[in-house]
């Protein structure tokens, strides 16, 4: 269940526009270091790209990946899942959402 408005989720959307993914999820899945991956990529990112190669992320990926590092998609497009988590420290903050 997203905490994103749908207003919020367009504008991430828009802010990813120029992004690269920065995991690569293969052919063999989501896995431990993958979810790893992610979260650092959170941690240090705020919005993230994630790439599934063998083809468009499978919805209990998706449903795993938010429920266990504990961040909202702001939008899929084919292979492309895009995320969000908001840093926790006021003073790191990249993303501003209001």
């Amino acid at each position: 269940m997203s905490r994103l408005t749908s207003a919020e989720r367009k504008h991430l959307r828009g802010l990813a526009h120029a992004l690269e993914p920065l995991v690569r999820i293969g052919k063999a899945g989501l896995g431990e270091p993958q979810l790893a991956q992610i979260d650092q990529a959170l941690a240090d990112h705020e919005l993230i790209k994630v790439r599934f190669l063998a083809g468009k992320p499978d919805p209990g990926e998706v449903v795993t990946i938010e429920e266990r590092l504990t961040c909202d998609t702001a939008g899929a497009i084919g292979h492309v899942l895009i995320l969000y988590r908001q840093q926790p420290d006021p003073q790191k903050r990249r993303v501003r959402l209001s």
